[in-house]
This record gives structure tokens, sequence and C-alpha cells, in this order.
């Protein structure tokens, strides 16, 4: 009986093992997979993400490497359709007055990323790392993204600065760096296009 015992452990742990080796493979797979395959979408529903899905994308962000761990982004996640229409008008107003664009393609959420300044030297960096994070993170929860430049120039504004005040942010610190738009793909996927030649040069 005892022998028994013995082999059924040794059984199980034998399998324990091959089961996370194999669970090991299907993430890495999957995490290569998601890299090679994530385009920018520009073309969304008007349909809100769950509140869940975006919090993961989002978590995921706070998981980017920074410099000498210092965290100087933050993220400011936009769900609120008025909010967001009043990024986007500010967003198009870059480009000059009476621009009526929709420069985030009509996407129902934006994630704002910004970053201190006074925390780290390697502020921008950080933040777009935190960037890349987000739009891999939304491709892998089966959703559409983009980057969206004029961060910076939407959060110098009075009406950008006020936004960063109301939620307890220093104004005098943060500068943007990027806007992560969100949302489901209308219409087809985006195709890859052909990589450049000569984009790794190899040292042996």
């Amino acid at each position: 009986m005892k022998k028994l015992l013995l082999t059924i452990v040794a059984a199980t742990l034998v399998f324990s093992s091959c089961c996370k080796k194999e669970n090991t493979n299907v993430t890495m797979n999957t995490t290569m997979e998601d890299l090679l395959t994530r385009r920018s979408v520009r073309s969304y529903t008007d349909e809100v993400p769950p509140m869940e899905v975006i919090e993961e994308i989002c978590k995921a962000g706070t998981y980017a490497p920074t410099g000498m761990n210092k965290q100087a982004p933050i993220i400011i996640a936009v769900t609120n359709k008025e909010v967001r229409d009043k990024l986007s008008k500010l967003n198009a107003a870059v480009f000059g007055p009476g621009n009526d664009m929709d420069p985030f393609y009509g996407a129902p959420v934006v994630l704002v990323v910004l970053a201190d300044t006074t925390v780290a030297y390697t502020w921008k960096e950080d933040g777009s790392l935190v960037m890349g994070n987000l739009l891999n993170a939304a491709h892998a929860k089966g959703l559409g993204s983009c980057w969206i430049h004029r961060a910076k120039e939407v959060f110098e504004t009075p009406e950008g600065k006020a936004i960063l005040r109301n939620l307890g942010i220093d104004d005098t610190k943060y500068v943007g760096i990027g806007n992560c738009i969100l949302g489901y793909v209308k219409g087809d996927y985006p195709v890859a296009r052909p990589r450049k030649d000569n984009y790794v040069y190899w040292i042996k």
C-alpha cells in the first residue's frame, strides 16, 4: 500500500510539472502572437468595453518598467463620454481653430498617460513604456487601440490643467505623453505592413 501511494505521488508530481511547463509555453506563445499581431486601429464602435477589462489593461500599464522604479507615469482612464468628447475637441484644436475632426476615431475610451518630470529624468521613456503596455494589453483582451499624440499640448491648456487639478494632480509637474484610445474594432482588423529591410543589425 505504501509503495502504491509513493507511486501515485510521484506520478502526480511528474504530471503537474509537465502541465506547468506546457502552460508556460502556451503563455509565451500567446504573448509573442499578441506582440506580432497588434495593429493601430482607427475605426471603433461606440460600445464601451466592460470596466473590469479596462481595469486589467490599466493594471498592465502600471507594470511597465520605469527608471530606477521611480514610477513617474500616471494614467487617467476616461470612460465618461462628456470628458472624452472634451478631450477630443481639445486635441483637435491643436491642429488649429475650427477643426471639428475626432482625433480619437470614435473610440469610447481614452487612457491618457502623463509623467512627473520631477521624479526621474527618464520620465518620457517611462511614459512611453506604459503606453506600449496599454496598447499590447488592449490587443490581448480583444480590443483595438492606437497611440494618439498631442497629450502634451492638451494638458498645457487651461482646460487640460483644470482636469488635472480636479483630480488632485499637480499640473506643474506632469506632462502628457500620449493618449491610448481603445474600444471594439469597427470593420476589418488592419493588416500588417511588411517590415523594412535591415531593421535589425547583428553583432555576433
